[in-house]
């Protein structure tokens, strides 16, 4: 039986996960479409429950049940009664539906909510149980559901991964303005970083992006140590999933290049080291408290990949220019030939480093717009 997948990744992140998709043969050869929001394709219950277990910079998975249109309350009634809810829920089940509307006759969301229930109780023969509220960041979320309206055409989906997938399970502890895991992935992925050369990380904080990047050099599965919704789904295969997990666990890698994380707050580094340990990557990475101007690279080329502070809710009506100023001269002096990679929200201190970095593509983090800054380090004497 193939699925209707649809993968929902962050604000600029599509492509990056599209390369996921096709890199990991999650499609079987088909066509992979990403657009806003998201990337779709059709695959197997072993692509579905394989996206959900490996793709890095996805937020959720969701399957498409059914499309039609539906312009009345009757109709709504009468086309969701037809979807195959049994393979998805069962009866008494907690479920959040969530509804969205544009250019549609029926733009009464409890009035749409009324409907698919009653639909979901005449196929299953048992009412589930409507839950109020949808929270995005819930350890355990209830079943959801997710009905989009536009002009009249009804998209019904169901969410394969339950909490979102940046819920790695190893970050406990946090520092300041922690970064997502799914985002530090995607950092780590844009920097064309090959998993071979050093990688460094002088603005650590918890240790999301080093971790991250030493789960990707040894092809650690970042779902391996969580549930997913999908467990719960009456047309669960227990022996499809573990032959899946069986297969991811015996791909990881034993060795990553050297990874070497640092930042001068001694309690972000102690809660790096502790989440680089629940992650089981701790003697991948070598965790240093110090500031930026103390970095000692290893030799040979790298890479620089980091998120340092913005200026916002950390460093609140603080001035870094000079920081920024500091960390390109660093960079210059320390880390001449490499490349480097980092997040930014504002463009004016990205121009104090004086690195030749181009900053196209745009990204939201925790509400707010960010820059990828991307280039190769020159030298102290070029000034770039």
């Amino acid at each position: 039986m193939d699925y209707q997948i649809f993968v929902v990744s962050a604000p600029g992140l599509e492509d990056i996960t599209a390369q996921e998709v096709v890199r990991l043969g999650l499609a079987e050869g088909r066509a992979v479409q990403h657009i806003t929001g998201g990337v779709e394709f059709t695959g197997s219950l072993a692509d579905l429950y394989r996206a959900n277990l490996l793709l890095r910079t996805a937020s959720r998975v969701t399957v498409r049940l059914g499309e039609f249109h539906a312009a009345t309350f009757p109709e709504m009634h009468k086309q969701a009664s037809r979807l195959p809810w049994e393979r998805y829920l069962r009866p008494g089940q907690p479920v959040a539906l969530r509804v969205t509307y544009r250019q549609s006759k029926l733009n009464y969301a409890s009035g749409v909510t009324r409907r698919v229930l009653r639909g979901i109780t005449d196929r299953l023969g048992a009412p589930v149980m409507l839950v109020n509220g949808d929270d995005e960041e819930a350890e355990q979320p209830p079943q959801r559901v997710i009905v989009r309206l536009f002009n009249n055409l009804c998209t019904v989906s169901i969410d394969s991964s339950g909490a979102l997938l940046h819920r790695r399970g190893y970050r406990l502890a946090t520092a300041k303005a922690p970064l997502r895991e799914t985002l530090a992935a995607g950092l780590v992925l844009a920097s064309r970083w090959d998993g071979h050369a050093p990688l460094l990380d002088p603005f650590c904080g918890s240790g999301t992006i080093p971790i991250e990047a030493a789960l990707w050099a040894r092809n650690i599965a970042p779902g391996k140590a969580r549930n997913f919704a999908f467990m719960m789904w009456p047309g669960f295969a227990p022996d499809v999933w573990e032959a899946t997990l069986a297969a991811a666990i015996a791909a990881e890698r034993p060795d990553a290049p050297p990874i070497l994380a640092s930042d001068r707050d001694a309690g972000a580094i102690r809660a790096a080291k502790a989440n680089a340990a629940r992650a089981g990557v701790a003697d991948g990475i070598t965790f240093a408290c110090q500031a930026v101007s103390a970095i000692t690279p290893p030799s040979g080329p790298g890479w620089v990949v980091t998120n340092p502070p913005y200026g916002v809710r950390v460093s609140e009506n603080k001035d870094l220019r000079n920081l920024y100023a500091q960390f390109g001269n660093v960079l210059r002096a320390q880390c001449p030939g490499w490349g480097v990679t980092f997040l930014c929200g504002d463009f004016a201190l990205v121009r104090q480093t004086r690195l030749p970095v181009e900053t196209s593509r745009v990204w939201t983090n925790g509400g707010l717009r960010v820059r990828v800054a991307q280039g190769v380090v020159g030298d102290r004497h070029s000034g770039q």
